[in-house]
Parts: C-alpha cells; structure tokens; sequence
C-alpha cells in the first residue's frame, strides 16, 4: 500500500521537472512513510511513497522496473495472486529480482500486455510506462478499492492516488464543478468519472486510461458480466462453496510481511472475519470504536465478547462527543471531497488507534452490497411482483405517497415501484431526494442540459450488463460499480492511509465477488430475510450468541446524533446567510422552502438538508490556492 503520482507533457513533449515530482510526492507522504522514489523520462515523471507491506528489503522500491529499464510501475495495493503469477511467468522465462508483488506488474506487462490486468486477483490503483512504445497505462481494480484520480490541461496528464498531487501539477486550481455538486445532494456521492473539481477525474471500478502517440482513451478493461448459474446450486451445495471461498480469500488478505489485525464491530460480518482468520493463526489484533455502556446502542463490549471467543488481542477506542468535534474539520480535510456519513468519524479514529499495533487491518465491508443486508434492497427485490399486479390494486400505493407528510424515504420507495424503466428506477432508489425536490434547487443557469439531465444520463453505461440479472442482482451490479467504490471505499481509502495503515476487504476478492454475483435473488433475500446465504455460512462458522445479535454499525447511531446536532445549529445559520457558498449553485428560495417545509412538519427533508450543510461547511473549508514547488495546495 502506497501512494502513487506522475505527469506526462504527452502533447508538448516538454521534460517534466524533478521538483514538480518532488512537489507531488509532498502531498501524499502519510501514504507511504517508509521510503520515497521517483523516474524521469523526459516528458514523462513518476513518483512515489511507499508503505512496506511485503518484502521489506530495498528490493521492494519503487518506481520500479525490469533488468533492461523498458517498462517501469508505480503501484499502490496488494496482488493476493502474485505467488502463483509469479510461478507461471518463471515457466515463460522471466527472472525476479525481489520477493515482492509489485514485480509482478513489471513481468506480467511484459509477457500479456494490457491483458495482464485482468489476470490480478486484488486491489490497486497503478500505472505503467512502456519506454520503447512511449505509452502510459493507469489502471483500477475492479472493485474500485483504490483510487486513481486524473487531470488532464493543455496536452499534459497528472494522475495521483489522491487529489492533492493533482493540484500541484495543474497550472491554475481548479473550480468546483456545479453537474457534480447535484450529483453529490441527490447521490450523497459523486459517480465516476466526476470528482468535484473541474478538471479532475477519477477512474472508475474496472477502468484504464492509457496515452499513446498523442491520444488519451479512456476504457473498461473488467469485462466481466454475471450470468446465473444454470442450474442454480441447492443451498447446502452453495453454502459449502462460499465457505471454501472465503477461506480461500481470507487466506489470500493474510499474505504480510507485517502485523495484521481486524477493525471489529459487534456484528456477524467482522466477526464471521475473525473466525476465519482464526483457521489460519490466533493472537491477533483487533480493534473497535464506541462511546460507552451508558448508550444503548454501544457495541464495545459486543466486539470483546466476539474477541474474547477467538483468542484476540482486542483494543476498544472510546469516543466522546469533544473528541468527535475536535477531529471533524481533520476528517473533511483528509477526504478531499465533501462525504455525508457520519461513519467517517469512527473510522478515522479506530484506523488511527489500529496503526499503533499493526500496518495492515482487514474489515468487513462488502456482505451487504454482495448479498442484499440494505432495506432497499427488498423494496428491488419484491417489487416485480408488485409491478405484476393489476392497476386497481397497485394504485393506493401512489395515493399513500401522497399523502405522508414526513417519510420522503418511503415516499421515493413507493413511487420508484411505478417506474417502468428499470435504470430509471434504481436512479430512484439511490437517490436521497425525490425529483420534485431537487427541481428548481440547483441555479439552472450553471448546468446547461439541467440537473435532471445529467443525473439520468449517470450510469447509462451499464444498461448491458443489466440485461441476464434479475432485479435484485442488477441492482447489486449497480451498487458494485459505483456507490461502494466512489462513496464507502474512497473514504475507507482515505481515512485508513491517512494514518499509513492499509485496510483489506477478504469480501470483495474477486473470486468472491464473481461467484455471488452468479447466484439468484432467493440465496440473498428469502422469505423477507436479507443477506440469507452469508448468514447461513455465518451459522456454520460463528456461536449463535454472534449470528442472534442485533445490527449496531461502527458507532453510527449514536454518532449520527451527533453528526446532525453538530451540524443542526448551523443549517439555519448557513441557509440564512445570502453569502453562504452553496448559494453560489443553489437557489437561496427553494432552499428556504425546504426549510420552512422541513420545520414546520410538512416534509421530510433531513437528509437533502443535511448534505447542503456538509456541503457548505467543505466549500468553506476547501481553499485551493495556487500551488508551487514550494507551496502544496490546502484543503
């Protein structure tokens, strides 16, 4: 795990200077502390900083490249596949110089070319340079776990594991960008390729760019497109399988050179990590985040318990209400972007205690996306049967939304049941705000097609890849795609590196994920029950005392609370000033009408409120100035 940055003056052909490299690799150092490198070309400049996770000897520098200096690679992540790439590349004759993945990449480009991505099995945001072709590849897992942002002015290409090294490379700071500010209050996020900034993009899940003789093509190299099995297996037959599909993983996310441990919460998806984790050693770290018995929700001594069962060392972070308030302006900071979740809190703190102990964490995210654990999810699911009614019977749900004055939640989910198209209708689902409400709310002069135009043309690349999936497995293709890696795992990225600590997802190996995607909608939701296969293996390998608790997060709930009352006495602050900076997209009077609405009990707009709050606080926070050689830009 690492950080990566590099610049290509493909279009002029000018040298890329060695401070300009220097510079980049300044804003990314907490990614990677142990060591530091940097390759110039002529036009061409890679750089940077390195975390050592495996083959700690100087033999795992980088950038790096074969005996003959013909193709060199800066990487960020893991290769969980490479001993056996390794192995196969020797039959072809390659000769290694270290022990570590990275060296991989080199050979692996040399003997498949491009092809070479497709043949990982793990998480990485890359790039490659090919001297002889004069051809540059960067590249993102297929599930996204790692970032790669990109910039490209005036015939030159900057690229970072982050958005700051950007800002460095880029002539002038960049604006932000108005399509994506409506994108991020209707989404909570913003889809790739966007990123907030004008200018800026990022590469999405499964995508490469690559500039060659002058020309930047941008592509998905993950063609991967799940057709059900046929048949489908019996259940006991599919739950052996994903049991020996996560120990397979979990034996894969373990490979380390360095101390590994668990970010542990009180639920069965962590606590199914560890007991797999156990099959392979005992003594490990683990670590989770609460605020105390003294709320109910507190899940501390539910992760204990759930260590204590499997022999880990655990380690509890206590957080208060003065802690949560001292380190938010931090948090915004470090994630570049504005995020509306108020679990980037935990998180940044259980990642800072976890780096004490260990470089390397595993956590449990995934199971929910792969298997259906969201209550929208059995809205998706259930609702083709709803659709397959007559009229006269479907039609009081429409009148029902109608009238519920508060629960624009439930309202979104009844009237998306109506919606025939069904890109259309997941655009619905995911949307926090209903397309009344955010009618008029953006300043119609800034976005020429209209709000609504771009956010129905968002996702209309993957129309087919729906077209074999039924509802519910199209609707997880969705969220595989986009909204876990551009909102959970971007942040997960972030707040963990922050601290120079990877985070591993055994989840979403690739071998998992490509087999449940296979499976039909009866083994994720059944009878009403979501997550059904994960939980039944979870029953196989976890005390019943685990599989029966009840779903607590990572110290959201109350958190939350503190979130929304943190930043609740200054909504009306924020929105009652005509100089607050969401004004310059939004329109001031249909955000007071939401207000008004909101106050007086005619709606529900906590959630839209919430996000234009968060959004206000991130443009105050996020000053861009010009950045030089000796002047890293400042969020």
């Amino acid at each position: 795990m690492c950080g990566v940055c590099g610049q290509f003056n493909f279009g002029s052909g000018a040298p890329v200077s060695a401070s300009t490299i220097k510079a980049m690799m300044g804003t990314i150092v907490h990614r990677g502390p142990d060591d530091a490198g940097q390759h110039l070309d002529g036009n061409l400049g890679l750089g940077f900083r390195r975390l050592a996770i495996i083959d700690l000897s100087p033999a795992g520098h980088q950038p790096m490249s074969d005996q003959a200096q013909a193709v060199w690679v800066v990487f960020n992540g893991e290769i969980y596949n490479y001993q056996q790439l390794r192995q196969e590349l020797q039959g072809h004759g390659h000769v290694f110089r270290s022990n570590c993945d990275t060296e991989v990449i080199v050979h692996g480009y040399k003997q498949w070319g491009d092809a070479v991505l497709n043949r990982f099995n793990g998480m990485f945001g890359l790039a490659i340079w090919d001297v002889k072709k004069r051809r540059l590849l960067l590249a993102r897992d297929p599930m996204g776990i790692k970032p790669v942002y990109y910039a490209i002015r005036n015939g030159s290409l900057a690229f970072g594991s982050e958005i700051r090294p950007l800002c460095v490379a880029l002539d002038e700071p960049p604006g932000v960008d108005p399509e994506a500010v409506a994108l991020f209050l209707r989404y909570r996020y913003t889809p790739a390729p966007r990123t907030m900034f004008k200018g800026i993009q990022k590469l999405a899940a499964g995508e490469k760019l690559v500039v060659e003789n002058g020309q930047v093509h941008v592509s998905r190299y993950y063609q991967f497109a799940p057709v059900p099995f046929a048949p489908q297996p019996r259940p006991e037959v599919a739950a052996e399988k994903l049991v020996e599909l996560y120990q397979a993983a979990m034996k894969r996310h373990l490979i380390s050179d360095v101390p590994l441990g668990l970010l542990l919460s009180g639920g069965v998806d962590s606590g199914l990590l560890l007991a797999l984790m156990s099959l392979y050693g005992r003594d490990w770290h683990t670590f989770s985040v609460g605020y105390g018995s003294s709320f109910a929700d507190d899940e501390l001594e539910d992760a204990a318990k759930t260590a204590r069962t499997y022999g880990a060392r655990h380690n509890a972070v206590h957080l208060t209400r003065e802690t949560f308030e001292d380190v938010l302006p931090r948090i915004v900071d470090v994630l570049e972007e504005p995020v509306a979740s108020s679990s980037i809190v935990p998180m940044y703190l259980v990642c800072q205690r976890a780096r004490e102990n260990v470089k390397v964490a595993l956590i449990g995210q995934g199971p929910d996306e792969l298997f259906g654990g969201y209550t929208r999810h059995l809205g998706v699911h259930y609702g083709a049967a709803w659709r397959a009614l007559p009229g006269l019977l479907r039609s009081p749900s429409a009148a029902l939304a109608r009238v519920l004055p508060r629960n624009d939640t439930i309202k979104r989910g009844l009237y998306s049941l109506h919606e025939p198209d069904r890109l259309r209708r997941f655009q619905q689902v995911f949307s926090l705000v209903s397309d009344n409400a955010m009618q008029g709310l953006v300043r119609p002069e800034l976005i020429a097609d209209g709000e609504a135009t771009v956010a129905a043309r968002c996702w209309e690349e993957y129309r087919p890849a729906f077209e074999n999936l039924d509802d519910l497995n199209a609707f997880q293709l969705l969220e595989l795609r986009s909204s876990l890696p551009d909102e959970l795992l971007m942040y997960g990225d972030k707040l963990s590196m922050a601290h120079a600590l990877e985070v591993r997802v055994p989840y979403l190996d690739r071998e998992v994920v490509e087999h449940v995607q296979q499976l039909g909608a009866s083994f994720k939701v059944r009878h009403g029950v979501r997550k059904w296969l994960h939980r039944e293996v979870s029953k196989r390998l976890l005390p019943s005392e685990i599989t029966h608790r009840k779903k607590r997060g990572f110290a959201v709930n109350v958190v939350d609370g503190w979130f929304r009352q943190s930043l609740d006495g200054r909504i009306r602050q924020y929105l009652a000033d005509p100089q607050s900076q969401v004004y310059r997209f939004l329109e001031p009077a249909a955000v007071q009408s939401m207000l008004g609405d909101h106050a007086a009990g005619r709606a529900d707009h906590h959630k839209i409120l919430f996000s234009v709050a968060v959004l206000e606080q991130w443009l105050r926070t996020v000053r861009l100035i010009r950045p030089t050689r000796r002047n890293h830009p400042v969020y």
